[in-house]
């Protein structure tokens, strides 16, 4: 099985975005050391000091020339906020810049109503699924040149590599997603920490729906990947301390409140209540927890598990865990527990 990570550049406690970034620069270089397959940056509106990943177009620039060999890539571009033509170009600078190895992922999200109001965005869109299938569209048309000359945009054109363009990606957190994946024959990934008990409808509709000829950018055959809240310790019981944050932040979400900074471990402890009880080695049939946690042993088993659920061989690791060296320390073992191939230096 393949690993992957995305990163959400959070903001250290007493620290900035430059921090953020120079974090997020670092988990880039450890996870190609590690032998990760992709390294992907999300993007979030109006969460004030707690993360810094507003612009994934942008730091992905900053990691093309930090990199050399993984692929980068956004989870996601927002799509609801933005022109596809412009979309299409920045990702068309990114491969430029990494030739042959970066990943459009694109997705859509409201923040806060007045994030949405800065960003220009209309809420009262009539058809949400079908406006969103038209700008993916837009956007791998404008990538792949594939207007016809008589088309308005048939004498646009995307600067790129010769190994371009960058890979289309679907990602979503309901069926509604993962059918418009298979429609337009892209790939898909699941949010898995959002809404885990759709994943493996989601994928059986992604797969129904799959048309291989649907366009540019189409694959021969599906190609999934899910993304879920994973971390690993030495020992299950240090494991589940490190998701502590993690279960903490989504019972704030509950609330609505999430706070201006992520917990530290210990303060997530005192929130909870305790420690949570770790991960079981195995999960029971109908079981899709929102985060996972364990040892190498342990975390090897849920992952494997997971993804033979929804029948793909790619894992994305997505984390709150406050502490930088924390985080490497769990990307290690997540490497070790699925015997990743280190890259050489």
């Amino acid at each position: 099985m393949d690993l992957s990570v995305v990163d959400l550049s959070p903001v250290p406690r007493g620290g900035t975005a430059a921090d953020a970034f120079a974090n997020t620069v670092d988990a880039a270089r450890h996870a190609e050391r590690l032998g990760y397959e992709r390294f992907w940056v999300a993007e979030h509106h109006g969460m004030g000091d707690r993360l810094a990943g507003t612009t994934p177009e942008v730091l992905l620039g900053r990691l093309a020339g930090a990199t050399d060999s993984i692929r980068i890539g956004s989870g996601a571009v927002l799509l609801n906020h933005y022109s596809p033509f412009k979309v299409a170009e920045s990702f068309g600078v990114l491969d430029g810049l990494a030739p042959g190895r970066v990943d459009l992922g694109m997705g859509r999200a409201n923040g806060s109503p007045a994030s949405d109001r800065a960003l220009g965005t209309d809420r009262r869109v009539e058809d949400p699924n079908e406006d969103h299938r038209e700008r993916i569209t837009a956007v791998v048309n404008h990538l792949g040149d594939a207007y016809p000359d008589e088309h308005p945009y048939g004498d646009l054109s995307v600067p790129g590599s010769a190994a371009g363009p960058a890979i289309p990606w679907v990602l979503g957190s309901s069926p509604a997603s993962g059918e418009i994946a298979g429609e337009l024959g892209l790939s898909y990934c699941f949010a898995g920490f959002i809404r885990p008990g759709f994943g493996e409808r989601a994928f059986a509709e992604y797969r129904e729906a799959f048309d291989h000829e649907a366009g540019p950018g189409g694959l021969d055959e599906p190609r999934g990947m899910i993304a879920v809240n994973a971390v690993a310790a030495e020992t299950d019981e240090a494991a589940a301390r490190r998701r502590a944050p993690a279960e903490a932040t989504f019972r704030r979400m509950k609330r609505g409140d999430l706070g201006d900074e992520t917990p530290t471990v210990a303060e997530a402890v005192d929130e909870l209540g305790g420690a949570p009880d770790p991960t079981p080695a195995t999960l029971d049939d109908d079981e899709w927890p929102r985060s996972i946690s364990g040892s190498p042993e342990t975390i090897s088993g849920l992952l494997e598990q997971l993804g033979d659920r929804v029948g793909v061989d790619e894992v994305m690791i997505q984390h709150t865990v406050p502490d930088h060296e924390a985080a490497l320390d769990s990307h290690a073992l997540l490497a070790e527990a699925m015997d990743l191939e280190p890259r050489a230096d």
